[in-house]
């Protein structure tokens, strides 16, 4: 059952997000490394919001390359995204996990806020929120802070119900519905919070949504 489809029915069940959240943590847990985000002796940093890829493909039994077949990194209502960057909100008719330059999967993690200080917990070099360089154990609100998410939450946009006609002017809006996995492990179906001027990733939601991007 679907813990998290409280605003309606979304494509999957949250499934992949556990499976990769799962990963993350079975990969730190053998790196004696809690801290996404910083380097060390055996693999490089998350340092990016599809960094995590690579690192985590062996426990989720990916044993060859990365490619658009690994069904766990793909989500179901992955048909079609919109850039990210600021001069890039283009409709693209395709899905997001088919992409090289998005490693092949249609979910993000909460990267904002990462070290390139090697070995190091050195500040924060975005200006995005996020736990990146922070070890999960020390995160004060684990059942709310975003570990992974669909790709969309971050913009914000919606893979499951989205605003028409897919244009730039509708590429982002305020309480578009994205499928969220937390540190804790659990995934909600939810509503992300858009001020109209930022992308969502770059500052927690009011009160009243109940997730966060950063540990405070």
């Amino acid at each position: 059952m679907n813990r998290g489809a409280i605003f309606g029915r979304p494509y999957g069940t949250g499934a992949n997000l556990r499976q990769i959240s799962l990963g993350i943590h079975l990969y730190l847990e053998d790196q004696s490394n809690g801290s996404p985000g910083n380097t060390n002796a055996a693999h490089a940093p998350f340092v990016n919001w599809t960094g995590y890829r690579e690192l985590i493909n062996d426990y989720v039994g990916i044993k060859s390359a990365s490619s658009p077949q690994d069904r766990v990194f793909a989500c179901a209502a992955d048909t079609f995204y919109y850039g990210m960057s600021r001069n890039d909100h283009g409709y693209v008719p395709q899905p997001l996990h088919e992409q090289s330059n998005y490693a092949y999967t249609s979910y993000a993690y909460n990267a904002g806020q990462f070290s390139t200080r090697a070995r190091t917990n050195a500040p924060a070099t975005t200006n995005y929120y996020g736990i990146a360089g922070l070890r999960l154990d020390s995160v004060p609100h684990p059942a709310r802070t975003v570990l992974m998410a669909e790709v969309p939450a971050f913009a914000p946009y919606s893979w499951h119900e989205p605003k028409r006609p897919f244009s730039k002017d509708n590429s982002t809006f305020n309480d578009s519905k994205n499928m969220v996995g937390f540190v804790d492990g659990h995934v909600r179906y939810l509503k992300i919070y858009y001020d109209g001027y930022k992308i969502a990733w770059a500052y927690n939601p009011p009160a009243s949504y109940d997730y966060q991007w950063s540990r405070e």
